[in-house]
């Protein structure tokens, strides 16, 4: 039960997430912003819009959006337990997990070429940069928390960690979990790796990918884009509220509050760094891979 919690409230309230970090940005502005609820209000217009599809696209343009949202849900499923229930997954579920995030851009990337636009090629080639960029870092930063824990899936991996771990790798543990923000803002392409509110084509990622979506499908792939950056916030949230102990229900208890804390760090990030140039960001990513090895070799030591 406490784990279906977690995860309903993940579906309920991804998209206030994004919410929470476009108030933290307009605080940082000195302006009011939009409304908390205003990515709800969006995607109800989306709903009720009709879709424009371009002639030459295909079957796999209208069918991508539904697929890569039900991958990003099952992959939420996986992540959303995992902190109220050590017997959830399976051994090295976590490789599951990446291969369901990595599907679910596959989907999305295949959407943007099925256009056949130069445009939003050049956007699809730069999300599989950043993708296999990033994926070392997550492997690396899942080893350590295997180290640590003694346990290959996810709900062992967080079940395995208590205040005595964090005693004696806490500091390879928080390292991980800057990796993981680090990745986090380049697979949901937020500043410094893309700027979600850009409206050139030459700059964007994610975005221009999606160019020729409207309507519904764009509600399905907005709605998606909120509750992964919800996954990988998790990750992070889960990880920190090991060292708090307690039983599950005290977990529910902390976890709005952790999220609501990942999604005013990331206004935060956005508000005081500027988008990197292109060149730039694969040395970002290149520094969360580091990051996750120094953590890897720390965590061996303090276990000794």
């Amino acid at each position: 039960m406490p784990g279906l919690i977690l995860f309903l409230s993940g579906l309920l309230l991804a998209p206030l997430l994004l919410g929470v970090t476009v108030r933290t940005k307009a605080a940082f502005a000195g302006r009011r912003g939009a409304p908390l609820f205003q990515q709800y209000h969006d995607l109800v217009k989306l709903l009720r819009r009709g879709q424009v599809m371009s002639g030459t696209t295909t079957f796999l343009f209208r069918v991508a959006p539904s697929l890569a949202l039900v991958v990003t849900v099952s992959a939420a499923a996986l992540v959303a337990p995992s902190i109220v229930s050590p017997g959830w997954g399976f051994p090295g579920d976590f490789v599951f997990l990446l291969c369901l995030l990595g599907l679910a851009r596959f989907f999305t990337v295949s959407s943007a070429l099925d256009t056949g636009s130069s445009f939003e090629g050049m956007g699809a080639s730069r999300e599989v940069l950043y993708s296999a960029l990033s994926e070392p870092a997550l492997l690396i930063g899942f080893g350590v928390l295997v180290r640590v824990s003694g346990e290959m899936s996810l709900g062992g991996m967080y079940g395995g960690l208590g205040s005595g771990e964090w005693l004696s790798a806490g500091t390879a543990l928080c390292l991980v979990a800057v990796s993981f923000f680090i990745v986090l803002l380049a697979e949901n392409s937020r500043i410094p790796f893309d700027d979600p509110n850009t409206h050139l084509e030459l700059t964007m990622v994610h975005e221009v990918m999606v160019l020729d979506n409207s309507g519904p499908d764009f509600a399905l792939i907005t709605y998606g884009a909120a509750l992964k950056l919800w996954v990988f916030a998790s990750l992070i949230v889960n990880l920190f509220l090991t060292a708090l102990g307690g039983s599950s229900f005290q977990y529910i208890a902390w976890f709005p509050a952790g999220m609501l804390l990942v999604g005013v760090l990331v206004g935060t990030v956005e508000s005081v760094m500027a988008r990197l140039s292109l060149l730039k960001t694969p040395h970002l990513l290149a520094g969360a891979g580091a990051i996750s090895v120094l953590a890897f070799i720390l965590s061996t030591r303090f276990l000794q």
